[in-house]
């Protein structure tokens, strides 16, 4: 199929697809007899692929990620495709109805609360994000063994906030609760039977399981200290990844935090304390190194590759961006791109340089 033939059926420019080309996204791996470029079958599937990501919001970058990504074939990225098209439906049709309730609220001079006309707006954060993790977030090895090997002889264990199913242990009898309909539609074939729920209200008996596993997800939750509860009760072993928001005390400042994105600090208002966390298991509290090549992409991974916070793709799938909002990420991402032309970041941050791991508040909660 030639270019201008690709670019009729699809409705994006001939410019559009020679761009495509030229930055690697996809370049036609064949001729035709005039030498033309031409698109080959695997190509077309390839375009349709990248069309649909690009359609759904998805970030040039983000796209090479998920296109490229060995682990998922064909079949894979249209079933991902399908959850994430009906997600996006359903959240349309929900706003339509919210809306249609409104105006029919006003014919009969009935002016809603302001909180009942922002309902249409609401949902969980994932959904807003969610789209964005697989380009970034997946299991660092070295913290999965941590998390594994807290897990103990459990042959059953619930991943409560589970997402796309990173750090599930493939040894184990995984039963996954997560929320979004987005992050659900995005755990691979094969992946854990999923169900949606919430943490603060667990659909299953007590003790149900020998293990219940969170990872990075308590700050998203309604009510942590009820989520890790309901935790307790499901299952006689409990293991959480987690952050400490108390003062740094004798672990290193996170110099992103302290000299870029102060609003960091107001996020934390109200967070239980680590105490009050690992109480609500009866648990203790171990630190969590990060290693500086994390392959993780969660907050706090590039702590020694400050360059990667420059990268849109990096910070969309991390929620504390989307939390302090795009005025102060601008700020931040600017200040951050000037002081890393100057030297200034490596000034200040030279010692950074000689370690391998550093202590920026993650915490394993064991019980």
């Amino acid at each position: 199929m030639t270019v201008g033939r690709a670019a009729e059926l699809t409705g994006v420019t001939v410019r559009t697809l020679h761009h495509y080309d030229d930055i690697g996204l996809l370049r036609p791996s064949m001729r035709t007899p005039a030498g033309y470029r031409a698109y080959s079958a695997d190509d077309v599937e390839r375009l349709r692929e990248v069309l649909a990501y690009r359609r759904l919001g998805f970030g040039l970058r983000e796209i090479a990620d998920l296109v490229d990504d060995p682990a998922t074939d064909a079949a894979e990225h249209l079933r991902r495709l399908r959850g994430l098209l009906l997600e996006q439906r359903d959240r349309a049709a929900a706003m339509v109805a919210a809306l249609d309730r409104e105006l029919e609220a006003r014919a009969m001079g009935i002016r809603m609360t302001p909180e009942e006309q922002l309902k249409a707006f609401g949902g969980q954060l994932y959904d807003a994000i969610g789209s964005a993790y697989p380009a970034t977030r997946r299991t660092e090895p070295r913290i999965a063994g941590r998390i594994w090997a807290a897990l103990g002889d459990a042959r059953t264990v619930l991943n409560v906030g589970a997402g796309t199913g990173s750090y599930e242990p493939p040894d184990r009898d995984v039963t996954a609760v997560e929320p979004s309909a987005v992050m659900r539609a995005q755990r691979p074939q094969g992946a854990a039977p999923c169900v949606a729920a919430t943490a603060e209200r667990l659909p299953f008996e007590d003790q149900s399981f020998d293990a219940a596993m969170a990872v990075s997800t308590v700050h998203h939750w309604r009510d942590p200290v009820a989520g890790l509860r309901e935790m307790r009760r499901v299952a006689r072993r409990v293991v959480v990844f987690t952050y400490d928001a108390a003062d740094t005390g004798g672990r290193q400042e996170f110099w992103l935090t302290r000299d870029y994105l102060p609003e960091f600090a107001g996020l934390l208002v109200g967070w239980p304390s680590l105490a009050d966390l690992t109480h609500a298991i009866g648990g203790r509290a171990e630190p969590v190194l990060i290693p500086w090549d994390c392959a993780d992409g969660f907050f706090e991974a590039y702590w020694r590759r400050p360059e990667a916070y420059l990268e849109d793709h990096v910070r969309r799938a991390v929620s504390v961006w989307t939390r302090v909002g795009r005025p102060a990420e601008q700020r931040a991402v600017g200040a951050l791109r000037a002081d890393l032309a100057s030297g200034r970041w490596a000034e200040r941050n030279r010692d950074l340089v000689a370690l391998d791991a550093a202590d920026l508040g993650l915490r394993l909660l064991i019980a």
